[in-house]
């Protein structure tokens, strides 16, 4: 077997180590630049790293085994691979048997705007992408320290932003069965998350009905709602239950269209993405992963 190991900000050969039991498998570092270079893919990292690798792990359409060791790892958690033990064992069982292999879906932010140059670039993501709040803590969280960033920066930013962040108008739209859209939120908000996985932000349960195989986007929408409120509001969404509070809007959605006064930027697994108005949708069955046994 032929294996390809990706290795994020901060890690090295040593954190390979533990994966190369198995004289009979082959290495490789770095990304594979055809799928007939390897048989799995090994990507440690967090969910920025994941990101930024997604677009040619969808290409290569390759296993792909992530190895929690970013700052933030709520992509990894969602696959049930915790801790580094974790991908171990799915390692050692996926070497012996091939048989804890799954599905899932991406999403996929198209941006609307910008240069008429040509079609532009589709972005895709694994757990979550959304603007407003949540974009602008991302923006201050990421100029942490990587350290601090993997023990609690998003709650350490989310403090202060809360009270200097203001609504804003948006429309949200939905498409219909005739492929046509129809408008399903139109008010000033604070928050918008379109979710694959369940938790953000090193463990928000943003969207606790999520699934990575359905289809579906779960979408979260927290309206304009006054800054105490919101500070009440933001200690229950760790445990997901913020989806019975007034402000807060959540349904399903395979495509949706986002729209703003001002383009207002938009961020997915804590990384910049682009700015609206963009259209969030699903690519079905876009990626195969290894996980812990199944059944």
């Amino acid at each position: 077997m032929r294996a390809a190991a990706i290795l994020g900000l901060g890690c090295s050969v040593k954190n390979l180590k533990p994966f190369q039991t198995d004289l009979a498998i082959s290495w490789r570092i770095g990304m594979p630049a055809t799928a007939e270079q390897a048989d799995v893919v090994l990507l440690f990292g967090g969910d920025g790293t994941i990101h930024r690798h997604l677009s040619q792990l969808v290409k290569l359409g390759l296993p792909v085994l992530v190895v929690p060791v970013g700052s933030g790892n709520d992509f990894a958690r969602a696959l049930g691979l915790a801790r580094v033990r974790d991908s171990l064992a799915a390692w050692r069982r996926f070497c012996a048997r091939r048989d804890n292999l799954r599905t899932i879906d991406l999403g996929v932010i198209l941006p609307l705007g910008g240069d008429a140059g040509g079609a532009p670039a589709p972005h895709y993501f694994g757990s979550v992408a959304g603007m407003g709040l949540d974009g602008e803590v991302a923006r201050r969280a990421n100029g942490l320290p990587r350290w601090l960033r993997g023990h609690g920066g998003y709650a350490l930013t989310l403090v202060p932003t809360l009270f200097r962040f203001a609504a804003f108008p948006m429309k949200i739209f939905v498409s219909d069965e005739a492929g046509g859209w129809i408008t399903r939120s139109d008010q000033p908000t604070i928050l918008a998350a379109f979710a694959n996985t369940s938790t953000y932000g090193g463990g928000m349960k943003i969207a606790p009905r999520a699934r990575m195989d359905d289809g579906q986007l779960d979408v979260c929408v927290i309206g304009g709602i006054d800054p105490f409120k919101l500070a009440c509001l933001f200690p229950t969404v760790y445990f997901g239950r913020h989806l019975g509070i007034r402000g807060v809007e959540y349904f399903q959605a395979a495509r949706a269209r986002v729209e703003t006064e001002m383009p207002l930027d938009v961020y997915a697994d804590g990384e910049y993405a682009c700015r609206t108005p963009v259209e969030v949708g699903v690519h079905r069955a876009a990626l195969k992963v290894v996980i812990p046994a199944i059944g």
